[in-house]
């Protein structure tokens, strides 16, 4: 049986176009959503927060040297 691991990333950012941009793109990279978003409000910047956790399974085992932004 082939080893796998859970990678998991919580991507943040203000509520906008470019948030979403970026979950899609890591969704179009086999990431998946985990769990719902979650919203704040940053009354310094006088902006909603947004946060999506998410995952992906791949091949192999953890190593602390992962770069989850290339997976």
């Amino acid at each position: 049986m082939e080893k796998t691991t859970t990678l998991y990333r919580l991507l943040t950012g203000p509520d906008d176009a470019s948030f979403c941009h970026r979950v899609s793109e890591a969704l179009s990279r086999g990431w998946q959503l985990h769990g719902s978003p979650s919203l704040t409000y940053d009354a310094g910047r006088k902006q909603v927060i947004a946060g999506q956790a998410i995952i992906k399974v791949r091949a192999g085992g953890y190593a602390p040297d992962l770069d989850l932004k290339s997976e």
